[in-house]
């Protein structure tokens, strides 16, 4: 792999012809190979497992934390969690041809806007490998190729799932280069990616700080954002005090290293003592509480505002309204998911009108904001900018319009 800039111009134009031929390919099709690749993935789930080992062999050696070897990790549960998501992204309708609007003018045109596939899809993430099958799914059943470039740590697996997924595509009768796998850990082909204009029309990357800023700042070609997830809990004067005790437990514990995980909670101040007792209970099951105002495991200090932690870790700070509240999350926050409790719809009208994040949910759990859960069937990331695709970036996501116009010999006067 020492040429780099050649493979991945040959990568990049085998792509291109494939997403020629899948901008045609029929509904049916496709669905028969994200089927396919369901059941591939489940009759290799041994091999993938044993992929996964060595990859989890690999992270540990790297010194990755608790919480990034279990976004690394698979086992049976999560592969079938993989199969469940490649079906139910294969029941999703084709958004491909969707009429998007329709009208008539008087000069004797007819317009239809229709959904088209973008071409080829560019996605760079880290460590989770179930990305390859949900990034590989999504941009397959939007029309799109897919040139995947997972993290070092999860090669191995990557790459079994990979294989599992171009035997679906082969048995369905479209081009096994529909979704390829970049096959090395050479930073360089990061690089390639993102100047390959001529190639990939759009760059998905999915990851930490360090790896989408480093995606912004140089590539040439246009970005989905996935930024990092600054997930914010307000805890306002009004909340139910047991669903908030529930909410919060599972936004912080359930998962603690996805973008959806809760990293900060904020309190009205007429509510300390129901953000006491939720302090309690986190640091009951071993979770580092950073606070201000709030007795926790340690003082909080400025880091810790604005912290993605991905961990039994999360800042706690008493605020003196929802107007502060609403403050501290614009300062600090990274527009993806942010929640609050509370019983008083003006308070909840308010932090939904005044904040301005990708997601905004009142009184549920953020490990919600998920494509999947969202009824997408799955999703590429989540979108944190403001063009074109925000929230989670499913199929229709993936895809963009033309205009087709038709007359019955109209001239223009």
């Amino acid at each position: 792999m020492t040429d780099i800039a050649t493979l991945m111009a040959d990568i990049g134009a085998r792509a291109k012809a494939a997403a020629a031929e899948l901008a045609f390919a029929s509904a049916e099709r496709k669905h028969a190979a994200l089927i396919g690749a369901a059941e591939h993935v489940w009759t290799d789930r041994a091999a993938i497992i044993a992929a996964n080992a060595t990859d989890m062999e690999f992270g540990r050696e790297k010194g990755l934390s608790g919480a990034m070897l279990d976004r690394l990790m698979l086992d049976e549960d999560r592969i079938r969690g993989i199969v469940d998501a490649l079906r139910a992204v294969a029941e999703q309708p084709d958004p491909v041809g969707e009429t998007l609007a329709e009208w008539d003018m008087a000069s004797g045109l007819h317009i239809k806007r229709v959904r088209t596939p973008l071409g080829v899809i560019g996605v760079i993430y880290e460590s989770r490998p179930n990305v390859t099958a949900d990034a590989g799914a999504l941009c397959l059943k939007a029309g799109n190729a897919v040139i995947l470039r997972g993290g070092s740590e999860s090669l191995h697996s990557s790459g079994a799932i990979h294989a599992a997924m171009v035997k679906g595509l082969v048995d369905a009768g479209l081009p096994a280069d529909a979704i390829q796998l970049v096959p090395t850990r050479d930073r360089a082909a990061v690089g390639a990616m993102l100047t390959m204009t001529d190639t990939i029309d759009v760059i998905v990357p999915r990851g930490g700080k360090g790896l989408v800023g480093l995606v912004q700042r140089e590539a040439r070609v246009p970005v989905f954002a996935h930024l990092e997830g600054i997930v914010h809990i307000y805890i306002d004067k009004s909340a139910d005090a047991d669903m908030a005790r529930a909410v919060v437990m599972n936004a912080k514990t359930r998962r603690t290293g996805i973008c959806g995980a809760a990293e900060c909670l904020l309190v009205h101040r007429d509510a300390l003592a129901l953000g006491q007792q939720i302090v309690d209970d986190l640091m009951a099951v071993g979770v580092d509480v950073h606070a201000q105002g709030l007795k926790g495991s340690v003082p909080a200090t400025d880091d810790d505002w604005g912290m993605e932690y991905l961990d039994m870790k999360i800042a706690a700070k008493v605020v003196d309204n929802i107007d502060e509240a609403i403050a501290h999350i614009r300062t600090f926050g990274s527009n993806h998911t942010d929640c609050i409790m509370s019983e008083d719809a003006g308070a909840v009208a308010r932090f939904f009108e005044r904040l301005d994040s990708a997601i905004l949910m009142h009184n549920a759990s953020t490990q919600f904001a998920d494509g999947g859960e969202f009824g997408m069937g799955g999703e590429i990331g989540i979108a944190t900018g403001k063009m074109h695709a925000r929230g989670p970036v499913g199929a229709a996501q993936l895809t963009s319009f033309k205009y087709l116009v038709s007359g019955d010999g109209a001239v223009r006067s």
